[in-house]
């Protein structure tokens, strides 16, 4: 399989101060991008090429609450951004991740019992709101990650209610594992939890039984793209997607522990950046992704030339 620049998705955090743009500093070269300044970090890059990207709302602490309220505000982040680019770049395949963990004061991926325990069905029931509010505001792809149980037919049953389900198709986060590689993306989505952890709700990394069970749950509550995360760790994992599910696109997230790991080894002398990162690509792929989410995504834009 050959690596293109439409197998690419790249990720971005869309904060809410508008005119900003902040370094994150575990991210080399990556940014909290406000909505006024998402024309000049996105135009160069559709000019190289950039077919898709995937959105993440940085809300300020001031609007975070225990229901996530925020998360589809009109006037938020998300909502904003997906306006401006489906305006300035129609083409453009706009990506929202589905998730509150941003929103929520407490920092969880959903609603809470009173003993701080995850109330999935309050959860559920949000998250199809908010993924049919994105779909309603442009976007061209929805993708919980939040690993709520049943949330992928709530979100398929709400965009088929509001006529959405032929033009927004739905990406899950169907095989994400708890793991210690998301240390950079908490600090640039400012959505670390107060308390506990994730891993009540996310796979055990050891577990590949979950995973594939998992992976079968998303295609029958009508997934139309089954994604991995982390990508590199489990490149078993992918391939028992690609098995699996071999009428689906296979997606690979390569997340912000894995981009900061190559990028500070290359910075180390421990071997060359592009060496590295193309051949982490190529090693998704062969495991069985044509859809890749990488920070990256600049720099192949570049090198794929």
């Amino acid at each position: 399989r050959t690596l293109t620049k439409g197998s690419l998705m790249y990720p971005i955090f869309i904060t809410d101060e508008a005119d900003s743009l902040i370094p994150i500093p575990s991210m080399p070269n990556q940014n909290r991008i406000g909505v006024n300044r998402l024309e000049e970090v996105i135009a160069p890059l559709v000019q190289k090429g950039l077919r898709a990207v995937m959105l993440f709302g940085v809300p300020n602490d001031s609007v975070k609450d225990p229901l996530a309220t925020a998360a589809d505000d009109p006037a938020g982040p998300v909502i904003l951004a997906i306006k401006l680019l489906k305006a300035k770049f129609p083409a453009l395949l706009v990506s929202c991740d589905v998730c509150l963990c941003e929103y929520t004061s407490h920092g969880h991926c959903g609603h809470l019992n009173e003993d701080n325990t995850i109330n999935n069905e309050a959860s559920v029931r949000r998250l199809a709101e908010v993924a049919v509010n994105y779909a309603k505001a442009g976007a061209d792809n929805v993708a919980p990650s939040d690993m709520m149980d049943g949330r992928m037919r709530a979100i398929k049953q709400g965009l088929l209610d509001a006529g959405l389900s032929h033009r927004v198709s739905l990406m899950a986060y169907s095989a994400k594992y708890a793991s210690a590689l998301y240390g950079p993306f908490r600090d640039a989505a400012c959505s670390g939890a107060k308390f506990g952890d994730r891993a009540a709700y996310q796979l055990p990394p050891g577990s590949r039984g979950l995973g594939r069970r998992a992976i079968e749950r998303d295609m029958r509550e009508g997934a139309d793209i089954i994604m991995v995360k982390p990508a590199m760790f489990y490149l078993d994992i992918i391939r028992d997607a690609k098995e699996l599910a071999p009428d689906h696109p296979i997606a690979a997230y390569q997340v912000s522990g894995e981009y900061a790991m190559i990028h500070h080894a290359a910075s180390a002398g421990v071997f060359n950046l592009k060496t590295a990162v193309l051949e982490s690509m190529a090693s998704l792929q062969r495991a069985g992704c044509s859809l890749i989410l990488t920070y990256f995504t600049p720099e192949l834009l570049e090198w794929l030339d």
